[in-house]
This record gives structure tokens, C-alpha cells and sequence, in this order.
């Protein structure tokens, strides 16, 4: 989502362009809940945002991008139209239409309603995980490589056909098929538009994910 979501002024032209335009049209229908847990699988890994539990630091922190919008009164009709046009047309390295259909207005609806109101009071219809911490699994038990892909956000970025992943910012790991060692080196550094996860992510949840995706892609 644009940096320029930090202006009211741009966000104001923007919405009275993509009204204009009629490209996706106005966010008229959609469900906050569902738009919550679909933010967190696809977006959390890039975008930071306090209800959502999510501290991306790729694309702009959206607690920020709208916190004086609403301080000055906009709609919520106008940020969410916002949103869902940034969804169907955004700037690299977002990938356009990342989510689509209902499940794109309902995440327009959602971070319209809770960006900057991190008690919002919206639970996700799923149960979806919040991005990975430095927290270790309940139990100290080895954490689980599939699991850790799904809740960091890998899924927004990669395409994996194991783990229901067709991101395409990052490398198809399918076609790649990283030794587990790569893999490692890659999550707890980052590169590009991937954020570094050390620190975020335990060293176990880190072995355990690059054990998953070498172990899997191509598969």
C-alpha cells in the first residue's frame, strides 16, 4: 500500500480517482472478521499493524498510514475503498491482487475499521495464527516446519505447492528447491523485499521451516 496513504490530501485524490474510474468499485459488502484472518495469513509478513498482531516492516506501517485520517474524520467508506483499490493496483513490491473477490473487500474492511485502533474488537473467523515470535511452542516441543511457513506469512510471498502457497514477490520455491541451508540463510537475513526473521522467529522455528520448504518444494 502506498506511501502516500500517509496523507489525507493523496488519500482523498486517490479515492475520488478510483470512484471516478470505477475500477473495482465501491467496498459495499464484506465481513470484518474474515477480513482480519486473511490479513493476517497474507498481509502480516509486510504490513505492521497493532490489532492484527502483525509487524511487517516491507510495505508501510498502516496503524501510521491512517492514524490522521482518522483523527481529521474521514470515512471508513473512503478507507476502505482506498484499501481495496491498493489491493487490486499496488505499488511493488506488493503483488496485485493478493487476495480477491469478497475476501479483498473484507480485508479492505478490516484494516479500514482497526487500523490505528488496536482494540478494535474484531476476533478472526479462523484460527489463523499471529506471525511467529520468539516465544517457544507450548510444551517445548519441536515446532512444526508447515505451520511456522503458514503463520509468518510465507504464503504472501512464495509459492509452494505443499503448503497451498502462490505468493509471487519471492522466488516459486517449487521451482527453486533450496537446499535447507539456503532456506535458513534466507529467513534469518532477509533479502529484497524479504524481511530478515532473526530475532522474530526462534532459531528452532527457523530450522524448522527450512527443513519443511527443502524438504517439500518440488513436491
Amino acid at each position: 500500500m502506498r506511501r502516500a496513504l500517509l496523507h489525507s490530501a493523496a488519500l482523498v485524490l486517490i479515492a475520488l480517482g478510483a470512484a471516478g474510474c470505477g475500477a473495482v468499485g465501491r467496498v459495499t459488502s464484506g465481513d470484518t472478521s474474515e477480513g482480519k484472518a486473511s490479513f493476517v495469513k497474507n498481509c502480516g509478513t509486510c504490513h505492521t499493524m497493532a490489532d492484527a498482531k502483525t509487524t511487517g516492516a516491507v510495505g508501510p506501517n498502516l496503524d501510521d498510514a491512517f492514524a490522521s485520517d482518522k483523527e481529521q474524520g474521514f470515512s471508513q467508506q473512503t478507507m476502505a475503498d482506498i484499501v481495496r483499490g491498493q489491493i487490486a493496483y499496488p505499488e511493488l513490491p506488493m503483488p496485485a491482487n493478493l487476495v480477491e473477490g469478497s475476501e479483498a473487500n473484507s480485508v479492505a474492511l478490516y484494516v479500514a475499521k482497526c487500523s490505528a485502533n488496536p482494540s478494535c474488537g474484531v476476533t478472526a473467523a479462523s484460527a489463523a495464527p499471529p506471525p511467529a515470535t520468539t516465544t517457544a511452542p507450548s510444551g517445548g516441543g519441536k515446532p512444526d516446519g508447515k505451520q511456522v511457513f503458514a503463520s509468518a506469512g510465507c504464503a504472501g510471498c512464495h509459492t509452494l505447492k505443499d503448503a497451498g502457497a502462490t505468493g509471487n514477490v519471492g522466488p516459486n520455491l517449487d521451482t527453486l528447491k533450496p537446499s535447507k541451508a539456503v532456506v535458513a540463510h534466507q529467513v534469518e537475513v532477509g533479502g529484497g523485499a524479504m524481511p530478515a526473521f532473526k530475532g522474530k522467529l526462534t532459531p528452532a522455528q527457523i530450522d524448522a521451516v527450512a527443513q519443511y520448504v527443502s524438504s517439500m518444494a518440488g513436491k
